[in-house]
């Protein structure tokens, strides 16, 4: 039997960083949906979304509420927002005095989904017109009920395609939250 040298084993430090926490407010269950296949493909993640039906700036404020009864220590505060015939400028400005950091789809969420499945630079009148649009592409669409399988495997092609287009209609910030979803 070879006998072993008698050296100092050394513990490996860990190479693994802590997960980070995300709460993403949002204002409908396609959202929600959407956000819940998301954290599926970022485990070390941890990613809770609550939905909240209001403008724009009272979702802002209703997730300055929550970091304020926080006791689950989150390290991120989103809100997803749509701006459909809101004024996102208060919501905006309430966002910076606060430091909640908002995803924006101008007019609304499903120009993020379009962009999973290809360009959208024109403008878009309403939700009910994008709505159409992403029906092309997801003939079964139906608000609030989502899939995110159909959306996995595109996800990167909608974050290359949402910074592309810059402020306006169309617009999605949701590339944002994806980015610091999936960072770690």
């Amino acid at each position: 039997m070879a006998r072993r040298e008698n050296t100092p084993r050394r513990r490996r430090t860990p190479s693994r960083t802590s997960a980070s926490r995300v709460l993403a407010v949002c204002c409908g269950q396609t959202e929600r949906a959407y956000l819940d296949g998301l954290k599926r493909l970022s485990k070390p993640v941890t990613l809770r979304s609550v939905v909240k039906v209001g403008s724009p700036a009272q979702l802002v404020r209703h997730a300055v509420k929550l970091r304020e009864k926080d006791r689950d220590g989150f390290d991120e505060y989103w809100c997803v927002v749509d701006v459909d015939d809101f004024d996102i400028d208060e919501a905006v400005a309430v966002a910076v005095a606060t430091g909640i950091s908002l995803a924006v789809s101008n007019p609304c969420f499903e120009v993020w989904l379009i962009l999973h499945f290809a360009d959208c630079t024109a403008g878009i009148a309403s939700p009910m017109a994008a709505a159409e649009k992403l029906r092309r592409h997801l003939p079964r669409y139906s608000k609030g009920v989502l899939d995110f399988a159909l959306f996995a495997e595109r996800v990167d092609k909608a974050v290359a395609r949402a910074k592309a287009l810059g402020p306006g209609n169309p617009s999605s910030d949701m590339w944002r939250l994806v980015e610091v979803v999936r960072k770690h």
